[in-house]
């Protein structure tokens, strides 16, 4: 069986998930529910970044007392778990930061580094963005605005260890160039071999305790702990063994996919891969950064109060409607722009009239015209003008799916998806079967009802990993559960919602 290893980044539990959080999970879950679907080893990992100033911070600004960071993290961590169990996320492993073993595995690979030369102590001298956790230089951060979040940056003067970024700038250019899929979509690619240009700089690995004293401590030194980017980005291989369970790790590494957001992927596509070819470890096959969800041209954050809530949201028009909205609206890698009229557009018109009305009047058709019983077909095929469109377009869609899903291709997936439930919708329009029953044209109805029932099937297995909730539903209606033949209508599956 083939293995396949997807991850989400881990996300920093300094404040309650987001839409862009939710956007990454739902992407990874319907890839692996395919993957599933196709028989491969699925494993699915997520997690919570759990150390770090952030954390420390708002420790205190909650209430807490210093050093109860992981009282704070331990209340924190379920919210994240309850919200992925409402999207309907089925991971694998739910890695923390704060995890023996996680803990363990940073301090082996900071040793090895260490003991190979590849770290090093001095003086640090200048800027630092505390909300990105990132150092700058002079160049990088003209006029001392952080070139990511645009806020003010500090300056800082004090000794840290650093680890030889420098040393490894040539070879990943060249691994970059060698390995195409590395870096998707391609204009991300090209941005990072753009940053790559210019002189990469070493990369401060430490936090003095004097400062900050909430991460991993540095194994070669007790003053000391682990910057939580270094932290954070072991746990794709920790999460999968290493180094306690090097068999596991063996069978799972490299990762498939680490799928993240945007404004994550100098951290992946330049650090990871450079601390892991240091550590004599394989870089994952490939990441993939998507792009954010914006409102009225601005990129959501808390301090402008634009956030989306996702639990309102699902509460508000179901948890499938949620999903398809997320990656139908726009394709992986790009920016969207997020409304609610939007949503309610897509939930009306794609999920009501298209996919709800389908199922509904099939059933209804065959209950009325074969008491609920799909009929067999005898003798010849169906004469229905349309018939045979319908037929081709359903068998072909499980190899169109199969081209777009596992890469990331979501809006081409479920555009395939829905022109069968379009060839379908049209064919009952064109081939009337109220009219083929008045005139005893039982033949055709019977393989028309029959024909109709088999696209339906294919589009409830079809939209599974997109919309699973759904999919079980229309499995059940359609008979799909007990084999029985027998169809059963259960209310709309997408009840209109009136505008005003």
């Amino acid at each position: 069986m083939k293995k396949f290893y997807i991850t989400t980044p881990v996300y920093y539990v300094n404040s309650k998930p987001h839409i862009g959080h939710s956007y990454t999970q739902v992407a990874c879950d319907t890839v692996a529910r395919f993957m599933r679907q196709l028989g491969h080893e699925v494993f699915f990992m997520t997690g919570s970044d759990e150390h770090g100033e952030k954390i420390e911070k708002t420790t205190l600004e909650r209430g807490y007392k210093k050093g109860e960071e992981k009282r704070f993290v331990d209340e924190i961590v379920p919210v994240f778990k309850d919200l992925w169990a409402k999207l309907g996320i089925k991971y694998d492993y739910f890695i923390r930061t704060t995890d023996d073993y996680h803990i363990k595995a940073v301090q082996a690979i900071l040793q090895k580094l260490y003991k190979d030369g590849k770290i090093y102590k001095k003086v640090y001298k200048g800027w630092f963005c505390t909300p990105c956790e990132t150092f700058w230089s002079e160049n990088q951060a003209p006029g001392g605005i952080c070139p990511d979040c645009k806020r003010p940056i500090e300056r800082l003067d004090e000794t840290n260890y650093f680890f030889k970024t420098s040393e490894y700038q040539k070879w990943l250019i060249e691994y970059i160039d060698k390995n195409p899929g590395f870096i998707r979509p391609d204009f991300r690619k090209n941005e990072v071999l753009g940053f790559l240009k210019e002189e990469l700089l070493d990369l401060c690995i430490s936090r003095p305790k004097s400062r900050m004293s909430w991460g991993i401590e540095i194994p070669f030194d007790k003053d000391y702990v682990t910057y939580v980017w270094f932290d954070a980005l072991v746990n794709y291989i920790s999460g999968a063994g290493y180094p306690h369970d090097m068999e596991r790790f063996g069978n799972l590494w490299p990762a498939d996919f680490h799928v993240i957001g945007k404004d994550i992927l100098r951290h992946h596509a330049v650090y990871w891969p450079i601390i892991l070819h240091a550590a004599g470890i394989e870089p994952p096959k490939s990441i993939f950064a998507h792009g954010w969800w914006v409102i009225k041209g601005e990129k959501m954050s808390k301090s402008k109060g634009n956030v989306v809530d996702p639990i309102e949201l699902v509460t508000k028009y179901g948890v499938d409607p949620y999903r398809y909205f997320l990656l139908r609206e726009v394709n992986f890698g790009l920016d969207g722009t997020f409304s609610e009229e939007a949503l309610i557009t897509r939930y009306n018109s794609d999920l009501a009239n298209d996919l709800g009305n389908l199922l509904s009047r099939t059933l209804s058709m065959v209950d009325k015209y074969f008491e609920g019983k799909v009929p067999e077909i005898t003798g010849h095929g169906s004469r229905v003008t349309g018939y045979d469109n319908l037929k081709n377009k359903a068998l072909n869609l499980s190899a169109e799916l199969e081209r777009s899903i596992p890469n990331f291709d979501f809006v081409t997936a479920l555009t395939k998806i829905w022109e069968v439930i379009d060839i379908a919708n049209k064919l009952i329009e064109d081939s009337k079967p109220w009219n083929l029953a008045k005139e005893k044209k039982t033949d055709d109805l019977a393989s028309l009802m029959s024909g109709l029932i088999d696209a339906l099937k294919t589009i409830a297995i079809s939209i599974y990993p997109f919309m699973p909730e759904t999919s079980e539903k229309m499995k059940n209606q359609l008979g799909m559960k007990d084999g029985s033949g027998k169809v059963r209508s259960s209310g709309p599956l997408f009840p209109r919602i009136e505008t005003k």
